[in-house]
Parts: C-alpha cells; structure tokens; sequence
C-alpha cells in the first residue's frame, strides 16, 4: 500500500515539471489514436501478465505465487508510470488543454484531471489483478472493493497537494493584491506552505475518517479494553473507529492525528475478531507506541527536509545537465530542443531524488519506527508474546511470506526475531531507542549542513557564480547553433561578463553584437557606458563611448540611454552638456529619480571644472 504513495507522488512530480509546447508532437486526432493505442495495449499486457498467474494457482508454491503477484504488481505500476510520463512528454496532452479559461484559471482542476488519469491506469491493473489476487490470497472480497479499497487508501496521498495548490490558485485569481503580491514572493511561498503542511497534518485526520468512511466503534468489551490500554498509556485520543480498508479483511491497525483532537485510533474487523483479546492489546501497544515515540511528527518533518534537499539541489541538478555537453550533441542530432530536452532531464533527476529520499533514507526511518513502536509494548506489557503471535497468524491468514521484503518495515520474520532477542535480554530495546536517536541527529546535522549549502547556492557568492556559469553556458551554446542571429545573445554575453568584472570579455561580446546588428540600442548603451565607465582605466575609451551613447539616444532617447549619453559628455569634459543631458533623463525617468538626481547632482558639482564647457 505505501507503494502507491510513491507511484502517486511520481506521476505528480511528471506531470508539474513538464512545460506545455506551443508545437506538439502529433496533431490531436493522431494524439487520441496513440493514446487510446497505447492504453488499450497497457490493458491487455497487464491482463495476460495476470491471468499467467492465475492459471499457476493450482501447480506452484504459495510463496512462488505470492512473489510473482508482488513483483507483477510493482512492474505494472511502474508500467503505468512510463505510459503516464509517455502521455505527457511524448504525446504532449497537457498542450491541448491550454487555453481552456477554467484550467487556465485553477491550474489545479487540469491536474486533478492528468491525476484521475493515472488513477485509471492504476484501476487497469488493480481490477486485471483481481482473480490472482483471490486466488493465491483466498480473499472474500469482490472485485469493486478490492478495487475501491486501493483507490480509497491512495487518493488521500494527494488530499495535502490539491488542498495546497487549489487554495493558491484561488487566492491568485481573486481581484485582491497583497495576497497575490505575498503568495507571488519565495518569502510568502515559503510561509504559506509551512503554514499549510502544518494545518493538514493536524486537520487532515479529520478529513480522511471520513473520506475512508470510519465508523466509531461500538460500546463493549473490545472498545472498554482499548480505552483502558489508552489511558494506561495516557494517550489522548478522538475517537476509536473501524477501519473498513479492504472490507475490513485485514489484520492490521492504524493511528493518525498529531493533537490529541483529531487523534484516530483505527482497527479493523478482522483484527478484532481473529486475534486473542491480549494479541489485540500488543497491536494497539504498538499503535500507541507511534504516537509516543512522536513518529507523526517526525514524519512531518523528514517530509519538510526533503523539501530542504529539493530545494538546496534543484540548481545543482539544472547545472549538471546544462553542462552534459555530450549529451547534448546527441540530443541535438534528433532535433529536440534544448528547452524541452532540460525540463525532460530535470524532472527526470527530480523524480530520482525523491525515489532516492523516500526509499533509502524515510523508508529506512520507518522500518526503525516500526520496530521502535513494537519494542514499546515493553512499556505496557511483561512481555511481547501476543505481537509475536500476532505476526505469525497475519503470516497464516494473509498468505503473504514472512520473509517477504518491504521497503518501509522489516519483514515479519525480522520484526519476530527482534522481539524475540528482546524477549530474552532486554538491552536490546534500549539499544535500538538509542540506534533510532543517532540516526536522527545524523539527520538534523545533514539537514543544517544541506540548509546551509542551500542558501549558499540561492544566496551566496557560489551561488551567483553557478548562475553566472549557467547563463553562460547556454548563451554560448545558443549561440553555437545559430550564430548569424545571435546579436541579442552577444549582448547578453557582453553584460553577464561586464558584471563580473571580465572587461577584456565583455567588451569581444559587445563588438561582436554591433558586427551583426550596428543598430542594437541595448548593446550600444551598455558597451558605451563600459567604455566610460570601466574600471579598468587602460580600457576606457571615452571617445568611443561618446559616438556609441549619441547613436544610441537617436535611436532610443529614453531616461536610462540618456544617463549613460550624460555620463559619456562627462567623462570627456563637456560638464555643460553632460547637466542638461541629466536634466532631461531625470524629467523622463518614472522610477528609480533618486539616482538620475545624484548623477546630477555630480554633474552640478563638478561645474567649476576649468574642463567645463
């Protein structure tokens, strides 16, 4: 089930970093036939991959079969993932839908749509996987709830998301500024989504009760024996509901709620009515032990530091693939544009981060917090038997081995052998409460550190310098590729090095401009006011600056042409002109008449001069 939180976050993480083109590569109706191709061919492999299984119910192992369904499930997941990312980057589908004034509005609506999508895909497999499901399984579950129960476990995956992104699109298309102009800044980006991710987590059980349709859990013998472990545990809670995942056919437990408020506590009905009254004790031990251990909370905040490691990476991950030359001579052989193909590769390298986070370092956080929550009825109990007895009859009823692997618990076999070492000594709880601190202060030190680089990349001087090296990159390599047309990109060239002080650079850029385009107002100004300016006294060129500031105003007489033509009658001695010049660029200038004032006011200052006209 935690597999689809990642299948679902990775086919929204396609979807937002893909770019509409204005060219796509098909025309619509030969992009509705590949579609309905592709998705019709996706169904039949998907139906033939399981009806295979299926039909070997009968002539292999219980595990065998158990493994292939597994590995079944997770290919055609990833399956629909590619035939997602296919949908979006090679037939361009979200390109049809601009224009469309209510998409274009709520960007949200369009993406709940591509989201419903893939949910298609999912109910593909998930309705084809049915029979073998039963069948290896023994499941007493029609083929709607088996379906339903996978849709409704997964779609509130995305409940943060579409709370968080519509709520924006909504206060950017409402007729108020300051909301806009906060939410349009990285500051009030920043707040307005820690704010959120903070209201969800506390409000979101709330919300998703309802959504999985809980119902509380009746007055009587089970529910007087929960409440009496909770108050044991002096756990404060909202209510105790049945859980009816899957019919309610599993045996398994849930908690979910940071404040005590909107805490849940969930079971289902097969865990009350196939395990022992003590056995039910350990798993809400267990339960209990989550909330004690503040695992919520850390959760909430190992998905805050992949949002740090996102954002402290994403300019690295840009860099990187600017800089993959040899990639990009291949790539241009087949004609795709640079644009399309650093949006390809950067959601590629985004969606490989986040597969990387969550498998490796979350998942290796919720293993340990799993056991941490079964070494916890230690805290409750005289001993762990009951869970013990508990993995081994979850073992028996579900089918599933027990040493089937799992990327966010141990195996059962693993988590009994556990229990078993701390039934014998028990040191070894101690020694995995201490493992878990470590790994958590390793973590918070990682995440300063990551913070720190961070800041430094969107901040800092090595971050300037990557972007200057970027920008330069790809001026040079558009450059490259058409360089007869490229007096805007030489003019670029010639102010990114003019910036960083590369007068000698700045000025071959500039001269390069002017050779294929003399009459470029922008190029004119700024080599003319480098010429007057520069600091470099050896490079200053005080005649030319003036021949380039005047061909510049006739071409373009506005505030800022005008101060670099003041500032070049300067520099070469005509103090008179230099003012009436300034006097006309302050008259023009709608903002920034602070600075036309002191150039000026230097002028002014300077009058005296025995230079002066």
């Amino acid at each position: 089930m935690f597999g689809n939180f990642i299948y679902f976050i990775v086919a929204l993480l396609i979807y937002s970093t893909y770019q509409p083109s204005e060219q796509t590569n098909f025309v619509l109706l030969d992009t509705i036939v590949f579609f309905l191709s592709l998705t019709l061919l996706f169904f039949i492999l998907s139906k033939r991959q399981f009806a295979r299984i299926a039909n070997q119910a009968d002539h292999r192992g219980h595990e065998v079969l158990d493994q292939q369904f597994s590995s079944a499930l997770t290919r055609q997941s990833i399956l629909a993932i590619a035939l997602f990312a296919l949908d979006i980057y090679g037939l361009n589908l979200s390109s049809f839908f601009t224009g469309i004034g209510l998409f274009d509005i709520i960007p949200t609506l369009e993406a709940l749509f591509f989201m419903a999508l893939f949910v298609g895909y999912l109910v593909i497999i998930w309705s084809n996987a049915y029979d073998a499901y039963r069948l290896i399984y023994g499941a007493q579950i029609s083929r709607r709830a088996y379906v339903s129960s996978n849709i409704a476990f997964s779609i509130p995956i995305l409940l943060p998301w579409l709370l968080l992104s519509g709520i924006a699109d909504l206060i950017l298309a409402l007729p108020f500024d300051l909301p806009r102009q906060v939410l349009s800044s990285p500051e009030g980006e920043a707040a307005y989504f820690l704010f959120f991710l903070l209201a969800v987590a506390v409000l979101g059980p709330l919300i998703i009760q309802k959504f999985w349709r809980c119902r509380p859990l009746e007055n009587g013998y089970y529910r007087q024996r929960i409440e009496a472990i909770c108050q044991q545990a002096n756990l404060k809670y909202a209510d105790i509901l049945y859980w009816p995942i899957f019919g309610g056919r599993m045996i398994t437990a849930g908690v979910m709620g940071l404040v005590s408020r909107f805490r849940y506590i969930l079971v289902t009905d097969a865990l009350l009515r196939i395990l022992s009254p003590e056995e039910v004790d350990a798993v809400i031990g267990h339960e209990i032990g989550h909330v004690k251990k503040r695992h919520l909370l850390f959760y909430l905040f190992f998905f805050i530091g992949y949002m740090l490691i996102t954002y402290a990476t994403f300019d690295l991950i840009i860099y990187l693939i600017i800089f993959s030359e040899p990639l990009y001579r291949f790539v241009f052989t087949t004609g795709i544009s640079r644009a399309t193909v650093t949006t390809g590769l950067s959601s590629l390298a985004i969606i490989f981060n986040f597969l990387i986070y969550f498998r490796y370092i979350f998942g290796y956080f919720m293993r340990n917090f799993e056991r941490q929550a079964d070494a916890f009825v230690y805290t409750l109990f005289a001993s762990a038997a009951p869970l013990i007895t508990t993995f081994q009859k979850i073992v028996s009823v579900s089918g599933n081995s027990a040493d089937k692997p799992n990327w966010h618990h141990f195996s059962i076999r693993q988590r009994v052998n556990f229990l078993r070492r701390c039934e014998a000594d028990r040191t070894w709880v101690d020694r995995h409460d201490r493992k878990v601190r470590i790994s958590i202060a390793i973590y918070a030190a990682a995440m300063v550190l990551i913070g720190g680089i961070g800041y430094q990349l969107n901040f800092g001087q090595a971050g300037k310098q990557l972007n200057e090296k970027f920008f330069e990159t790809a001026i040079l390599s558009a450059i490259d590729r058409d360089e007869e047309n490229s007096a805007g990109l030489y003019g670029m060239l010639g102010d990114l090095y003019f910036g960083r002080n590369s007068f000698d650079q700045a000025i071959s850029a500039y001269r390069a401009a002017l050779d294929l385009e003399p009459d470029n107002t922008i190029v004119l100004n700024n080599y003319a006011w480098l010429l007057a300016t520069c600091a470099d006294p050896a490079l200053r060129n005080p005649e030319l600056a003036l021949t380039l500031a005047k061909k510049a105003v006739a071409i373009d007489p506005s505030a800022h042409v005008l101060d670099t033509l003041a500032e070049s009658l300067f520099v070469n001695g005509k103090i008179g002109h230099a003012i009436e010049t300034a006097r006309i660029a302050l008259d023009k200038a709608t903002s920034n008449r602070a600075y036309y004032a002191e150039q000026l006011e230097k002028f002014q200052a300077a009058i005296e001069s025995p230079t002066a006209d």
